[in-house]
């Protein structure tokens, strides 16, 4: 099941990400080659990037693929590490919380006032619903996280450390290719 919905959420973010594409390209072929275009693209486009922003930051956190900082965090025991990403994981779900209800707010408030998009014949609200919808993922992808760490399974977040990839990458190449100062 837990594959089934990866492919779910994979295939909308790919999807977005295409639509978005198609469109901007549309709209340049559109400019340059035949001098017209859609007075609306530039808003679809904008509404489809937060679509995918929002999707695609509960996606990363599921995934533990955001960029961690965590030098300072790794210098502790496994054991001070998982409180204090628990610590974290809470302060996060804090920060969703606030902005979930603040978006909730918003969106209520376009449904109540009833506008429509300003180029496209659709109400706002229905646009906008992913803040609220895109915070609650997040959330719900952090109690996820929350529970592997006190289940014992990580003792982190365990996002990707750049910097520490490339520095193993470095010492697992061959010894031709390591490059020596004399």
């Amino acid at each position: 099941m837990s594959k089934f919905i990866d492919y779910i959420e994979e295939g909308f973010i790919a999807f977005l990400l295409t639509a978005m594409t198609v469109v901007t390209f549309s709209q340049v072929v559109a400019r340059y080659v035949f001098n017209s275009g859609a007075v609306w693209a530039l808003e679809l486009t904008t509404y489809l990037f937060a679509w995918l922003v929002m999707f695609g930051a509960a996606y990363c956190v599921k995934k533990g693929i955001h960029i961690g900082i965590d030098s300072f965090v790794n210098l502790f025991s496994a054991k001070i590490r998982r409180y204090i990403t628990l610590l974290s994981i809470s302060l996060c779900m804090l920060y969703c919380g606030i902005l979930f209800k603040g978006s909730w707010d918003y969106v209520a408030k376009l449904k109540m006032i009833g506008l429509e998009a300003e180029d496209m014949p659709i109400e706002e609200w229905q646009i906008k619903i992913i803040l609220p919808i895109g915070f609650a993922l997040i959330f719900f992808r952090l109690i996820e996280v929350a529970l592997k760490v006190i289940r014992g399974e990580v003792d982190s977040m365990h996002f990707v450390n750049e910097a520490k990839e490339l520095l193993d990458e470095i010492d697992h190449s061959p010894k031709s290719d390591k490059r020596e100062i004399k």
